[in-house]
C-alpha cells in the first residue's frame, strides 16, 4: 500500500477561493478508514454548540443531515473509500474564517457521538492563521452539490 501524505487536503468547495480551508492528518486519514469499513461512507460536521465545543463529529454520512445553517468547507477523496464532506455551521465560520483547519487524532474519548468514541481516540481540530484568508461572514446559505445518497 503507498505511504499516505503528512497531510491530505479538501478540495475547495468555495466560490471564488483559491486555498483549501481544510486537512486531515495522516492520522486522521488512518482511523477514518478504519471508521469507514466499520460504518460505510462518512462526514464530519464541526459546530460551535455545546458538549464537545470545537470538535470535529464524525457521523455516517446518511445519518446526519445538513441545512442551510451549515457550509461545505471541504471535499476530501479519502484513499481507498470515497467522497468526505466537511461542514461547519455557518456561525462557527463566521469566526474562524481566517484559519485553516487541520483535523487529527488523539488519545481520550470524546463525549459526544461521534463515531471514532468506542475506539479510545478522538479527532481534534488544529487550527492556525492563514495570511490572505479574510474574514469572511456568510449571511445567507452557500448551496453546494451534495455527495450523499
Amino acid at each position: 500500500m503507498d505511504a499516505l501524505p503528512e497531510i491530505l487536503d479538501a478540495a475547495i468547495t468555495i466560490p471564488g477561493e483559491t486555498r483549501s480551508r481544510v486537512a486531515l492528518s495522516a492520522t486522521a486519514v488512518e482511523l477514518l478508514q478504519k471508521m469507514w469499513a466499520l460504518h460505510g461512507p462518512l462526514m464530519f460536521h464541526q459546530s460551535g454548540g455545546c458538549c464537545d465545543g470545537s470538535s470535529p463529529m464524525c457521523y455516517p454520512a446518511v445519518e446526519f443531515i445538513t441545512a442551510e445553517a451549515d457550509i461545505l468547507l471541504g471535499l476530501f477523496q479519502l484513499p481507498g473509500c470515497g467522497p468526505l464532506e466537511f461542514w461547519m455551521s455557518r456561525e462557527q465560520f463566521n469566526y474562524w474564517s481566517h484559519t485553516h483547519l487541520t483535523v487529527d487524532v488523539v488519545v481520550g474519548r470524546g463525549s459526544g457521538f461521534s463515531v471514532e468514541a468506542p475506539e479510545g481516540k478522538r479527532f481534534l481540530i488544529r487550527s492556525r492563521l492563514v495570511e490572505g484568508f479574510e474574514p469572511t461572514l456568510i449571511t445567507r446559505p452557500v448551496s453546494f452539490p451534495s455527495s450523499k445518497v
